[in-house]
């Protein structure tokens, strides 16, 4: 990334820390919140990536910084026998291991916490690997891909979903607009934290989307890399295997 962006300027604790701590605070609102913000477009989003690894019939899947699950119970229509959603807040998996267990998932999807640069398991240990909206919260992108594409089977699929920049006017505009005023406002209305969605807009502004991204997943050594924007390119969907 060419601007490191944490979620409190004043803080001296590394950007892990400080993002685990800003999920903690945000976790009993994100998913409304969510919903809010993108006006719901996260959940077809979401359906995509399902949709195409379905057609993939993966046994096992990966979710990194899964959150509140919501992807990794998306994922159990893939027919998946065993799904791992893994992420650095306890305050977030304690909200998904709630959705979970009311959907009686938990034969097929453990929550677990865990560091994406320093993941607990095996070489070649996955099917599939995702993560939606968390690529740039790593605090060390490169190393974090690195984990992945290390524990991602041959032949297996590494799907990203994550914020981008339309190029294109007037989205280009809007987009800045929305991101840099309208959204932090929304998130101080609703959120305790009232850091969270500034740096949640700011980080999604300098995060290398696109072909910039593509590149850094081809330099780790991930091949079949393309990525599929989303809705006027507020958002992009990157594809890529082992």
């Amino acid at each position: 990334m060419s601007k490191k962006v944490t979620p409190y300027k004043e803080s001296e604790l590394g950007k892990k820390e400080q993002v685990k701590q800003m999920f903690d605070n945000i976790s009993g609102n994100y998913d409304g919140l969510n919903r809010v913000i993108s006006f719901g477009t996260d959940v077809k989003w979401r359906k995509r990536i399902v949709a195409f690894l379905k057609d993939k019939s993966p046994n096992s899947i990966l979710d990194i910084a899964t959150g509140t699950g919501d992807l990794a119970i998306a994922m159990a229509k893939t027919g998946a026998e065993k799904i791992v959603g893994l992420d650095l807040s306890p305050g977030m998996l304690e909200v998904g291991k709630k959705k979970v267990s009311n959907k009686n998932l938990q034969s097929t999807i453990e929550m677990v916490v865990g560091d994406s640069e320093n993941l607990p398991f095996e070489e070649n240990s996955f099917d599939a690997i995702t993560v939606a909206f968390g690529v740039r919260n790593f605090e060390n992108l490169e190393k974090g891909l690195e984990e992945i594409h290390r524990v991602l089977k041959p032949g297996g699929h590494f799907v990203v979903l994550e914020t981008s920049v339309p190029t294109k006017t007037p989205f280009k505009q809007g987009y800045k607009i929305y991101t840099k005023h309208i959204m932090p406002a929304i998130g101080k209305l609703f959120s305790k934290d009232r850091s969270a969605y500034t740096y949640l807009s700011e980080s999604a502004s300098v995060f290398p989307h696109g072909e910039a991204f593509n590149n850094i997943l081809r330099k780790i050594g991930f091949i079949g890399v393309e990525n599929k924007p989303q809705t006027m390119g507020v958002a992009s969907i990157y594809v890529a295997s082992k």
